[in-house]
């Protein structure tokens, strides 16, 4: 049955929030559920395969490093393929790789796999993010909800496994119980894969904006959402003939720093939160309400920090969430109390996705433009380099005196030191 592209984009106009939650699904299946779901499996996987705590913390690293590698790839591919076509695709191979870690219980393929996961769910949610934000063309005034709806689909998806993984865990097999986790993921993976279909097919007869949009008030941009925003500038701009002045990298140090060391330490809390309170002797099921708040305060926070955001145009903003964060790391290391935890957990998830819209607002008030572009890539570069860093650091001191405890310690350490270093961010003169 064929469909017609511009009786779909009328039924889009009079229903945009409904197609954009849709379009969410895209975001937690990329980052909530093929990234953050892991931290519910990385206890049961490391006692039943006997990892170290620094291979445990590997199998993230090379996840952050697939990410990378996709995010790089993603403008090329956009160039040649329709955001639509490139999201699906992403979303199967996504579905089919987190099935096969399953099937292996040797740590070289499940490193693979993972990396190849990373790789997909970067192509996932940059394609989605372009394709939310042509959405957010056609009613500028909601513009900024719509992104934030897209992006809180990350909270969505650590929500859901959060539910999802301990009760199959429960009933699974004794001999690699965790097996069934990743093919109860899989399969959720491939339901949202299905339901993608219809954003996918509604959007399809929306053009590409002649210039790229500017970032909406209150933007809030997901988890490694700056490459996004960067696919969204490269692919929605034409082609100018005029040279694009080189972005101060020099005058932008403070920031970048500061950014690097949050990657470094939010995802050290993401890899290891979860192991660590089940050290403590916290119940599945506290568990359980306690990942799941995390992921539901990741979807309430897109419109909290919006008017810091757009106030800030050094790096007050950037400095002061990452002091936050390092307050919220910091807090199950001291104790397993459990209105600790949950102080802890609702803090962080409301936080961290607004430090990567901290960096999309500093290079929207700090750069021309033409900028936009350059500056969002170099955020995204730092940022990934202390993702990938990040895992196996603190796996690493994890498993020496101290323990999982420690290492959020360390974790802790590296947001503030993050959050020193960019107070020193000084406005920049426009261009």
């Amino acid at each position: 049955m064929e469909t017609n592209p511009t009786r779909d984009l009328q039924g889009v106009r009079a229903h945009p929030v409904g197609v954009v939650l849709a379009l969410s699904l895209g975001a937690a299946v990329s980052l909530g559920i093929t990234r953050f779901a892991y931290a519910l499996l990385l206890p049961v996987m490391r006692a039943d395969l006997g990892w170290s705590y620094t291979l445990a913390g590997a199998m993230n690293t090379v996840n952050a490093l697939g990410y990378l590698l996709g995010a790089l790839a993603a403008p090329a591919l956009l160039r040649r393929l329709a955001p639509g076509t490139l999201l699906l695709w992403g979303a199967v191979l996504a579905t089919l790789f987190m099935a096969l870690s399953g099937f292996f219980i040797e740590a070289a393929p499940l490193l693979l796999q993972r990396l190849l996961a990373g790789v997909a769910s970067a192509v996932i949610f940059i394609a989605g993010g372009l394709m939310a934000a042509r959405l957010g063309a056609l009613d500028v005034g909601r513009s900024g909800l719509l992104l934030g709806l897209y992006y809180g689909g990350v909270g969505w998806g650590i929500s859901a496994s959060a539910l999802l993984v301990p009760p199959v865990l429960a009933v699974a097999p004794a001999l690699h119980g965790w097996t069934w986790a990743w093919w109860a993921l899989a399969a959720v993976c491939a339901l949202a894969t299905a339901v993608l279909v219809w954003p996918v097919r509604a959007l399809r007869g929306l053009t590409a904006p002649a210039t790229a949009p500017a970032p909406a008030k209150g933007l809030s941009v997901g988890a490694s959402g700056a490459e996004g925003a960067k696919a969204v500038a490269q692919h929605a701009a034409p082609p100018s003939a005029a040279p694009v002045p080189a972005v101060p990298l020099r005058a932008l140090a403070p920031a970048l720093l500061g950014y690097t060391l949050f990657g470094v330490g939010y995802i050290g809390y993401m890899t290891f939160v979860v192991a660590l309170l089940r050290e403590q002797g916290m119940a599945s099921g506290t568990v359980t309400l306690f990942y799941a708040l995390l992921g539901l305060a990741v979807v309430l926070s897109s419109r909290i920090w919006a008017g810091l955001l757009d106030r800030s145009r050094g790096g007050r903003a950037l400095a002061l969430l990452n002091g936050l964060l390092g307050v919220a790391t910091l807090l199950p290391a001291l104790t397993s109390a459990w209105p600790v935890a949950l102080a802890s957990g609702l803090l962080f998830g409301g936080v961290f996705l607004a430090v990567v819209a901290s960096t999309t607002a500093l290079v929207r008030h700090n750069l021309p433009p033409a900028q936009w572009a350059g500056g969002i890539s170099a955020f995204t570069v730092v940022f990934a380099a202390g993702q990938i860093v990040g895992p196996t650091v603190v796996g690493w001191i994890a498993d020496g005196p101290g323990g999982l405890a420690r290492g959020l310690v360390y974790s802790a350490c590296a947001l503030w030191l993050g959050a020193l270093v960019a107070a020193r961010q000084r406005p920049l003169a426009l261009t």
